[in-house]
């Protein structure tokens, strides 16, 4: 059987921009199936998703990746074809080596592992793996969650295989996330000369001070281990091109990152009490990406930090930065989540890569992680 590279090397052969999933998920299925798995494949839209199961009842321990990546960029910039995988010095180079076809791989081949030891393990190993984690977020985990919502599908403990390294593997472990909200912000005015301004509304002046105020509020003094809640301003776009031209229209993009203090709704709300406050025509277009998560002390928590200490020698740091992941989708069905993977340092990038030695050790790592949740004597 292929070992952990060889699978690697095979994902990454597949160009799997978002959502296209290029054939990773048969690939991945028919291992699995000949492993004793039972797989569904669910496709929603474009989007292809695999839900792969062994054992039967609770606890459910789910092993949660994406086949779908970023886009590569110029080819030319790259110093060999990403999808052409190619080691180089002990490094595996192709785009998803990192994010996230190494950790897919390493899931496969912990899962294949583990039911070939552990036939009649307790409870339910499960993989779930989408191909709309790097795209829209539409029609992969957010759809799956609310089907098992449907279903009623348990599930105690999710292991996200996300790159969360920073120098070696293992030395940091994600336990939560903060969630995230984007806005659209059209504030409206009146065009006109710019000698002439009592003959028009200026839209930039008029929002200039709802602005300030938003970006140096301090939204919180930060949750147990998430830093402070921030707002960030990521475009601001207004007027013809003219210097002579009073615009008739500003539109604003900006992000909040947040922690449990907060919800969507409440952050939306607050925003637009403000807004209100400052008299602007407007309106505000909304885009929710998921709610923040956090993990408290548990059996999963527990295991991936013993795991972790016996393989780098002393314990991981315990995070909730970064961005978002699928699990934010997750978390919400009752699930306690933590992420785990490779180093973090070259994802989205040209000449994207992962230390074929980190690569070899990762089944491994996720092999007694799983053992200790579902093989505890």
């Amino acid at each position: 059987m292929p070992d952990v590279l060889d699978l690697t090397c095979d994902l990454i052969g597949r160009a799997s921009v978002t959502p296209d999933d290029a054939g990773c998920q048969a690939l991945i299925a028919a291992r699995l199936e000949a492993a004793g798995f039972a797989c569904e494949r669910l496709r929603y839209g474009a989007v292809d998703n695999l839900w792969a199961t062994h054992g039967s009842g609770g606890p459910v321990l789910v092993l949660l990746g994406h086949t779908d990546v970023v886009p590569p960029g110029p080819r030319e910039a790259w110093a060999s074809d990403p999808f052409a995988p190619e080691v180089r010095d002990g490094v595996l180079y192709g785009r998803g080596a990192a994010d996230m076809k190494s950790g897919v791989a390493a899931f496969v081949v912990a899962a294949e592992r583990f039911v070939a030891v552990h036939p009649d393990h307790p409870g339910t190993v499960a993989l779930l793996l989408t191909s709309d984690e790097e795209g829209d977020a539409v029609d992969g985990v957010r759809r799956i969650a609310a089907t098992f919502r449907e279903r009623g599908q348990r599930i105690d403990w999710c292991i996200t295989g996300e790159p969360s390294s920073k120098q070696r593997l293992g030395d940091l472990l994600r336990v939560g996330r903060r969630g995230s909200l984007s806005a659209t912000l059209t504030v409206r005015g009146v065009q006109g000369h710019v000698a002439y301004p009592e003959k028009a509304r200026n839209p930039v002046h008029q929002a200039l001070p709802a602005l300030a105020e938003l970006v140096s509020r301090r939204w919180d003094d930060g949750y147990e281990s998430f830093p402070p809640t921030s707002l960030q301003i990521s475009d601001v776009h207004a007027g013809t091109g003219a210097n002579n031209v009073i615009p008739g229209e500003l539109q604003v993009q900006f992000n909040l990152r947040y922690n449990p203090h907060w919800n969507a709704e409440r952050l939306e709300e607050e925003i637009a009490a403000l807004l209100d406050r400052h008299g602007l025509d407007h309106d505000v277009r909304w885009h929710r990406s998921g709610e923040p998560f956090h993990t408290p002390e548990g059996p999963l928590r527990a295991a991936a930090r013993a795991v972790l200490a016996d393989f780098t020698g002393s314990p991981p740091e315990e995070s909730t930065g970064g961005g978002t992941s699928d699990a934010r989708f997750i978390a919400p069905l009752g699930a306690h989540c933590i992420e785990l993977g490779p180093v973090n340092a070259s994802i989205h990038k040209v000449d994207e890569h992962v230390r074929v030695a980190d690569l070899q050790a990762l089944p491994g790592l996720y092999l007694a992680l799983i053992e200790r949740l579902l093989a505890r004597e």
